[in-house]
């Protein structure tokens, strides 16, 4: 399924996770904005109004729910897709994540790339048909 350029914007604190990220999605037509930390996550989201955010949960500077629970609070960013990318795998922590929270998406580390590209085109394709 081939979409017009779609923006995302990936918080992650590895940047090798970010460029990795954003070689997959580049071949598809997607552009990634990258960055470093929750702090600047929630910057870039609000310059940029991305498609979609893709979100680490680990961080030292702020952890990933605190930046999901504020983009939840912000009119302007709560209805911006978020898929958690995350070493925390525990279901526990996916069942909190789909269902409490209700993230759009939940995907583990490590992923497959074509695990990545079709989570985020599902979510992408549940966006435009809302």
């Amino acid at each position: 399924m081939k979409f017009p350029t779609n923006r995302l914007v990936y918080i992650e604190d590895e940047q090798e996770m970010i460029d990795l990220v954003r070689l997959i999605m580049a071949r598809r037509g997607f552009e990634v904005l990258g960055a470093n930390g929750g702090h600047d996550g929630l910057a870039l989201i609000r310059q940029n109004m991305p498609d979609l955010v893709l979100l680490d949960l680990m961080m030292p500077d702020m952890d990933g729910w605190d930046v999901y629970q504020q983009m939840k609070a912000d009119e302007t960013t709560r209805d911006i897709p978020v898929i958690v990318i995350t070493a925390k795998a525990q279901s526990i922590d996916k069942v909190l994540g789909l269902h409490i929270a209700k993230v759009d998406d939940y995907i583990s580390k490590p992923f497959s790339p074509n695990e990545l590209v079709e989570s985020i085109e599902k979510v992408i394709a549940r966006k435009a048909n809302r």
